[in-house]
């Protein structure tokens, strides 16, 4: 008779192992996209070997403890991964850097009574995204004098991410926009994912609206949409100087900037929490372009036109284009938008019609994956 082939029996998996095994291959992911962002030089090739040499050691020593259903390798990699924690936590947020001109500067106030007192209130005069003029302004602000708030959402990664503005609106016709941003380093460039890995530092920059708004419509060529915001004037003075401590805090304290958890978009949300309690977190806070539909949902919006109709009359990027330069770019940018009035030299004029091309933003497509943005700007001379 034929000899019985022969079986090979394989070891018991132990469960243990498995998903201790598991965990660090995440760690090794983790510590090569960290040494990928971090390790302190520019050469591209100098980092890529760093993060390629913690893989292929990390991923040995796993793979030979693996095949022997042991848990040296485990305990050898949990070592390597506790030293680049340590490594980790030595990396400090930093106020002292080679700045972007367009962040060289943050925002700082002082308030005295009604009166707030800016510094370095941004007011580029933009001809492209890589040739403008730089201006920083000291301006003052009386708060009894505040009287609208307005979101303005600029997308520029398709529609589920966009960037977040708040608009103030003053009696005289004046707005100022503050704004969350990454502070980038001269010649860098935002990535989404560095943004996970202490890439950025974390600003608040105050500025005209045809600085921050006009720059993005004009020279980036994102798509803009502005929606007033129902609050009660306690409300809007509140919120603007949660915008002024948000703002001294980072000068005193430099902060990094993340991109789950602390964005453009969540940094806001928790100082309105400071104003409107148990505000519900939401996954919207971090798909911000779908931001619209939770601000309508928790009364944040007019109420009595439908969201979509909201966003149609709302989007402004043609309006912004077609005002560029003028004096009166704030007011022709809200010309038909619902919620706000024009101003009486304006009333003859009618809204610019609206392309019904883009999808309104609160309408949940597909998600798209993550690209790095344009280099930084330079400046040019006037």
């Amino acid at each position: 008779m034929p000899s019985a082939l022969p079986t090979t029996r394989l070891p018991r998996l132990s469960i243990p192992l498995v998903l201790c095994s598991l965990l660090a291959w995440l760690a090794v992911a983790w510590g090569v996209l960290a040494l990928w962002y971090q390790v302190p030089v520019d050469a591209l090739a100098i980092r890529a070997a760093v993060a390629a040499l913690w893989a292929v050691l990390t991923s040995l020593v796993l793979i030979r403890g693996w095949r022997k259903r042991r848990w040296g390798g485990l305990v050898l990699v949990t070592l390597a991964f506790a030293a680049l924690l340590v490594w980790w936590n030595t990396l400090q947020p930093s106020n002292d850097r080679d700045w972007a001109d367009d962040v060289a500067q943050t925002t700082t106030g002082t308030v005295q009574g009604n009166i707030v007192t800016l510094s370095h209130v941004r007011d580029f005069d933009w001809r492209s995204e890589n040739h403008y003029t730089p201006r920083w302004e000291t301006r003052s602000y009386d708060l009894d004098r505040l009287q609208s708030v307005d979101m303005i959402l600029s997308y520029w990664m398709g529609p589920a991410i966009a960037h977040t503005l708040v608009s103030f609106g003053f009696e005289d016709g004046e707005q100022l926009v503050f704004s969350v941003e990454i502070r980038k380093e001269r010649n860098e460039s935002f990535s989404a994912i560095g943004g996970f890995f202490k890439k950025f530092e974390t600003s608040v920059i105050a500025a005209s609206e045809r600085d921050i708004v006009r720059v993005r419509t004009n020279a980036r060529g994102e798509d803009d949409y502005l929606y007033r915001i129902d609050m009660q004037p306690d409300a809007m003075r509140s919120l603007f100087l949660a915008y002024i401590d948000e703002a001294n805090a980072l000068a005193r304290t430099p902060q990094f900037y993340n991109t789950l958890t602390a964005n453009c978009t969540t940094i806001v949300y928790h100082m309105v929490q400071r104003i409107i309690y148990g505000l519900p977190l939401d996954y919207r806070l971090v798909l911000s372009g779908y931001l619209p539909s939770y601000v309508y949902e928790v009364g944040g919006l007019i109420d009595s036109v439908p969201l979509e109709e909201l966003t149609a009359r709302g989007r402004i990027t043609e309006r912004a284009r077609a005002a560029d330069r003028d004096p009166d770019f704030s007011a022709l940018i809200r010309n038909g938008v619902p919620g706000i009035e024009p101003p009486e030299d304006l009333t003859d004029i009618d809204p610019a019609p609206e392309p019904v091309e883009p999808a309104p933003p609160s309408v949940l497509p597909d998600v798209p994956a993550p690209s790095d943005a344009a280099p930084s700007p330079t400046p040019e001379a006037t």
